[in-house]
């Protein structure tokens, strides 16, 4: 499978794709695909299953919470050549107006923030699915999920400064993505604080692994992110 099917990338598929996910899914559940199909909204990209083949996208379908809070969570796969689009996440302008009313004005000022340092941060989870389908997944307790994708070191920690001091006022929680599509909760990335010794959890490809921090800012340096 190619690089660029990244964890929480945005993925559309394919009538063919559509048919296959709705085959493979257990009874009760195939009504969720084809609703998905007929209102074209993305599955999103998740770890990949340890037995796929190369040609396999694993990607998965989260529904809004139900009264008690439960987010049912459908595993799939299909072909790549079932995918008809593919996209990063939403950028935070893009999901601004979808997110409760006492977020909005604080959301944009860290968006423009973002913005002058020319960082890339897009949006998963809970309040992206709520921009991309209409859908009520927020709830009081919902964090805001960011992904961090900083060029360099420098960047790197700027950006983890911004998440700080705006976790302050808002409830954010996402990671920092790398180069090779690995990432690293924001939070235990800050907590490490550039030690090169510390060990963080490095979310992977399709497993996750404790890492140095040394090594992790290595392999940035060695190959930065597009700006």
């Amino acid at each position: 499978m190619s690089s660029r099917y990244k964890r929480h990338a945005l993925v559309w598929l394919s009538e063919s794709g559509w048919q296959d996910v709705a085959a493979a899914l257990a009874t009760e559940h195939r009504h969720v695909a084809q609703r998905w199909q007929q209102q074209d909204w993305p599955t999103v990209v998740r770890r990949r299953d340890a037995d796929c083949d190369d040609d396999i996208v694993c990607l998965g379908i989260a529904l809004p919470p139900d009264a008690d809070g439960v987010k049912l969570r459908l595993p799939v796969t299909v072909r790549s050549s079932q995918v008809r689009a593919l996209r990063a996440p939403l950028a935070v302008a893009d999901v601004v107006e979808h997110a409760a009313p006492p977020w909005r004005e604080r959301l944009l000022r860290l968006h423009h923030e973002f913005a002058a340092q020319a960082c890339t941060v897009g949006v998963y989870g809970s309040l992206a699915l709520q921009a991309l389908t209409g859908q009520i997944y927020l709830r009081p307790s919902s964090d805001i999920d960011l992904l961090f994708a900083p060029t360099d070191t420098q960047q790197l920690r700027q950006g983890v400064a911004l998440l700080q001091a705006y976790a302050a006022v808002l409830p954010l929680d996402g990671e920092v993505s790398f180069p090779d599509g690995s990432a690293v909760a924001w939070k235990e990335w800050a907590q490490a604080g550039n030690e090169p010794d510390q060990r963080v959890l490095l979310k992977r490809r399709s497993d996750v692994a404790l890492a140095r921090v040394g090594d992790v800012l290595a392999l940035l340096e060695a190959h930065p992110c597009p700006a």
